[in-house]
């Protein structure tokens, strides 16, 4: 279904993902699946330009997976990040507590699987990142949920 392109991205992500690779800012997915995976989903979906801007961190390049935050630590660290100055969007339970764990800002997008789930902890919950600039998640309100720097 993926290759054949009949699973969509999620309202609103490409967008974003336009207005970051616009904006200079260093990208990344983090996955429990593994890497070939993730890499065949990026591309197929986002496409082979937008694909490339993004960093591939998966479960299969960690010694435990989310809810453990050692993707997420591992990508912060091998790109050299500043933990303070990202944000994660992530959509399930499992992912928050691992965005949590590593001690970064994380918005969630809820989706039909996971709407019902325990969001506590989260800088921000929405339905959806949103097609709309206007109306949706921006860089500017992901900026916004960076932590403070002590």
């Amino acid at each position: 279904f993926i290759d054949a392109g009949k699973i969509p991205l999620r309202a609103g992500v490409l967008r974003l993902i336009d207005e970051a690779i616009a904006a200079d800012v260093r990208l990344a997915v983090c996955s429990t699946s593994n890497e070939k995976a993730v890499s065949n989903l990026v591309s197929t979906l986002m496409g082979p330009e937008r694909a490339a801007k993004f960093q591939i961190y998966a479960g299969d390049m960690v010694k435990a997976k989310k809810p453990a935050p050692d993707v997420y630590n591992m990508a912060v660290d091998r790109m050299g990040l500043d933990k303070s100055r990202c944000v994660i969007v992530e959509d399930s339970h499992i992912g928050l507590g691992a965005a949590l764990a590593a001690g970064i800002s994380c918005i969630v997008t809820k989706s039909s699987y996971t709407g019902n789930e325990d969001f506590t902890g989260a800088d921000r919950v929405v339905q959806e990142l949103g097609d709309d600039a206007e109306t949706g998640i921006t860089l500017e309100t992901l900026t916004s949920l960076l932590k403070e720097e002590a």
